[in-house]
């Protein structure tokens, strides 16, 4: 007798807000190489978020991309909607679309302030808004933090801070709404992590490499992994958890 093997998210669906590159992409391809339908927003890089798809659809999975700037609610509802209408619900809301602007505080202008609002927490609340509608108990929302909110490793970082610690906060307080309807509600924290945003052996990567615990950047599939183990049977239990994978950077 032939032994058969069920993919952990088998006929289950993703979204992955900012899902086209770095550690966004890397979590679209695990949920999607553990059987999850994915839908991914992208807000500048269509040819990546193409690319992606096909890359999954190679593998037998399916995927669907959608141009999204999660910064305008309107376009994160209509995402919201599309992944809906193509796949037939949301199991799975991954909020990692974010922005990170380094700047002194006297010299942000508050344009650059709005902006970075609206992309790391309004589009957070919407999507969330939106997605928890259509979700079933066993559903899933898991939050993009950053290790920032408990270690402030180098100055110029404190609007971004301040976003990331919105989230963090707003994780919290939806793990008493949601808990009742059966969703889940978690944060992960990336440290220093191998991104666009911050390359390992960039000018960030000089500053906070020393204080790296296991020495060396993180990956992005590392952070993906995380993500899996929240959005899968075995994270059924974890609500309200704050996971800080970062290689012991805030020990």
């Amino acid at each position: 007798m032939t032994a058969t093997h069920t993919l952990p998210l088998a006929g289950k669906i993703a979204l992955v807000t900012g899902g086209s590159r770095s550690i966004g992409a890397a979590i679209a391809r695990r949920l999607a190489a553990d059987g999850a339908a994915v839908a991914l927003t992208y807000s500048a890089s269509p040819d990546q978020a193409q690319a992606l798809v096909r890359e999954i659809e190679s593998g037998g999975g399916r995927a669907l991309a959608l141009q999204a700037d999660a910064g305008n609610p309107a376009a994160v509802r209509a995402a919201v909607a599309a992944t809906v209408e193509a796949f037939g619900g949301v199991d799975i809301l991954v909020n990692n679309a974010g922005q990170a602007l380094g700047s002194a505080i006297e010299d942000i202008d508050f344009e650059t302030y709005e902006r970075m609002i609206a992309v790391n927490v309004t589009g957070v609340f919407v999507a969330t808004q939106e997605a928890v509608r259509h979700m079933k108990p066993g559903g899933r929302v898991i939050h993009i933090g950053s290790s920032m909110t408990r270690y402030a490793a180098f100055p110029t970082a404190s609007l971004y801070t301040l976003t990331k610690g919105a989230v963090a906060g707003f994780s919290r307080s939806l793990v008493r709404d949601l808990g009742p309807k059966g969703i889940t509600v978690n944060t992960v924290h990336p440290g220093p992590t191998d991104t666009d945003m911050n390359p390992d052996g960039g000018p960030v990567s000089q500053i906070v490499g020393p204080g790296i615990a296991i020495g060396r950047y993180g990956q992005p599939a590392e952070i993906a992994g995380v993500v899996a183990f929240l959005s899968g049977p075995d994270a059924s239990f974890v609500t309200g958890a704050e996971i800080v994978a970062d290689g012991g950077f805030t020990a």
